[in-house]
């Protein structure tokens, strides 16, 4: 494994952390700001939007710097993101720092996931870019717990305290391993967007949408449903975090090896066995062991589906992968932003805090509805490609141009 990977992951590490510690800390931040508990998951929504329009943003703007380059540009704005959590007087300078830790969030996966895949010979780039996203899971296995931990035992501002440092080792990393290749020849705007005039390169985003929709909605409000619901301690929270961790680690994993050999059968698997444990958990969430095997569950599942998806985009948008690598981590979060905001919803209208769950089984469910006709449209095309022998007519003509990249 190249050293340059680990660099990736350390990176990845410190925004794993930020993005999912929130969910621990909610209770804490919002009785220190005297907020409601639907209003501090604003600060779970605000970071995914953050991300959804920080990711085409600033990878647009990248593309005038060298790859290398831009990831330190996109970790000192993490790093700056961070130290303004840690300092908020107020709950509105609280989001604001959130919001400019997760510009960097989606150009970061969106450009690494490109790096990491052009360090590896071709079999080898759903692995490479599992071992970037590994950081993610691992910041969930022992960067969330820890978070969460230090946040109820020390106060909370030392958890972001702690996670800028941890941007600062990413950014050393980076600058230390990570080889400098120029900009990407013809990487300009036009170049990259033709990528988007291909309707698999959407159709892959808009099931990331979906599918990982399904996970945030249960996991935003983890801890009041497994408090309130289940019956665990405040202090098993980090455990159950732990558990979730686990479950994306090895889903990454399982994720990262067999994308490269069977991609839409594991996201038939993945999206299916999601939906159907999504919608088990509203029932689940009353019982701690099933409630916790659940959880592992929703965070296997849902991770197995990343590096599969973040490959089709790449894949499909052949020759500008860069901005679609980008726009497809906006995606994840566009899901995460969706699905935290429609679990408030069902909370505030008083289904209760399992209602989430069912919010995640049906978007997990649309997922595969997507994935299904993805494949149906991929069949369809080389067919009617075949039963053309004359010139291709207008409808065959758009798919073709759709599906191979204009070189400016």
């Amino acid at each position: 494994m190249p050293l340059a990977l680990l660099a990736l992951a350390v990176g990845a590490f410190g925004i794993g952390t930020t993005e999912f510690v929130i969910m621990g800390l909610l209770p804490e931040i919002a009785a220190d700001y005297g907020v409601t508990i639907p209003t501090a998951g604003l600060l779970v929504t605000g970071y995914a939007l953050g991300v959804v329009v920080g990711a085409p943003l600033l990878t647009v703007l990248g593309t005038k710097v060298s790859r290398k380059r831009m990831l330190m540009l996109l970790m000192g704005l993490f790093v700056l993101g961070n130290v303004l959590s840690a300092v908020a007087p107020s709950f509105g300078m609280m989001l604001t720092g959130r919001v400019v830790a997760s510009l960097a969030h989606g150009a970061f996966f969106g450009i690494g996931s490109v790096v990491a895949a052009e360090l590896v010979a071709p079999d080898k780039k759903a692995g490479a870019i599992a071992t970037m996203f590994t950081g993610l899971t691992v910041a969930n296995i022992v960067g969330v717990p820890l978070g969460t931990f230090v946040g109820q035992a020390v106060g909370w501002r030392t958890t972001f305290a702690i996670v800028a440092a941890l941007g600062v080792v990413g950014l050393f990393g980076i600058a230390r391993l990570i080889p400098d290749t120029p900009r990407p020849e013809g990487a300009r705007l036009r170049r990259e967007l033709t990528a988007f005039r291909n309707p698999q390169v959407l159709l892959a985003m808009a099931m990331t949408v979906l599918g990982f929709g399904g996970v945030f909605a249960a996991i935003t409000y983890i801890a009041p449903m497994m408090t309130q619901v289940a019956g665990f301690s405040e202090g098993s929270v980090t455990w159950l975090l732990v558990l979730f961790g686990i479950g994306m680690f090895l889903g990454n994993l399982i994720g990262g090896r067999y994308a490269d050999r069977a991609l839409m059968p594991l996201l038939y698997t993945t999206l299916g066995g999601l939906a159907v444990v999504l919608a088990l958990f509203t029932v689940l969430a009353h019982h701690k062991v099933l409630a916790a095997i659940a959880i592992l569950l929703v965070g296997a599942l849902g991770f197995a589906t990343v590096p599969p998806l973040q490959k089709r985009v790449l894949d499909q948008a052949h020759g500008a992968p860069t901005l679609a690598s980008a726009v497809n981590i906006g995606a994840f979060n566009l899901g995460n932003a969706l699905a935290a905001w429609l679990g408030g919803l069902v909370i505030a209208s008083g289904f209760g805090y399992t209602s989430p769950n069912w919010v995640g089984a049906v978007l997990a469910a649309a997922a595969l509805g997507l994935a299904f006709w993805s494949a149906a449209l991929e069949r369809r095309a080389p067919v009617a490609a075949a039963a053309a022998p004359a010139p291709a007519p207008a409808e065959t003509a758009a798919v073709a141009a759709a599906r191979t990249p204009a070189h400016h």
